[in-house]
């Protein structure tokens, strides 16, 4: 089979999400950090048995900025038919948090959130009060910040000063053409310059 990434010679690619079934059918509630731990205790007893994702979201300048989700998921408890099973029945739970605030674990109602809480503390600084083991999941343990925050510098954490040389004309260099030397001398010329603490 082709792969779908492959443009058809009639235009556009296939978008590979456009392919997915919608899943529209999702109830949406909101709740606030108080409420949390409750709903999602009653949604458990409820049947809601599958937590299939949990993560966030930056609303930079929205208060609350974050926005926690849960996606829950509830199969029919009994057998049952085929069109039954093929309509399961979703929740989507979204719970507003501000930065300095923190979320009770989830961890010990559904498995699947103890590495998904760790993802959204690792890449957005949420907090999951009671998780067994909250560290960092995805970045090192010494790195500073949090790389998903909408604020976060695209370049990363400044701890030096990694100067960029000027490409002037970059464009108008023929490619395949061997290097010159300038470029690199210019660089480890600015270098010199930040390590000597000249401008």
């Amino acid at each position: 089979m082709p792969s779908t990434q492959v443009p058809p010679i009639a235009g556009a690619a296939i978008d590979p999400p456009s392919l997915r079934p919608p899943i529209d059918d999702a109830v949406i509630e909101r709740v606030v950090p108080s409420d949390l731990r409750s709903r999602l205790e009653a949604l458990k007893a409820d049947g809601y048995a599958m937590l299939l994702d949990l993560g966030a979201v930056d609303y930079l300048g929205r208060a609350p900025r974050f926005d926690v989700v849960y996606h829950l998921l509830r199969l029919a408890p009994k057998p049952a038919a085929v069109a039954e099973v093929g309509t399961p029945i979703r929740v989507r739970i979204l719970c507003g948090v501000e930065e300095d605030q923190s979320l009770p674990t989830v961890s010990d109602l559904w498995k699947s959130a103890d590495w998904a809480e760790r993802e959204v503390y690792d890449l957005f600084g949420i907090r999951f009060d009671g998780h067994p083991d909250l560290r960092r999941i995805q970045m090192p343990n010494d790195w500073v910040g949090h790389p998903l925050r909408k604020d976060y510098p695209m370049r990363g954490p400044a701890l030096e000063r990694a100067p960029r040389p000027a490409f002037a004309n970059k464009t108008n260099v023929v490619a395949g053409s061997p290097p010159s030397g300038r470029t690199l001398e210019a660089l480890q010329e600015q270098v010199k310059r930040v390590r000597e603490g000249r401008p």
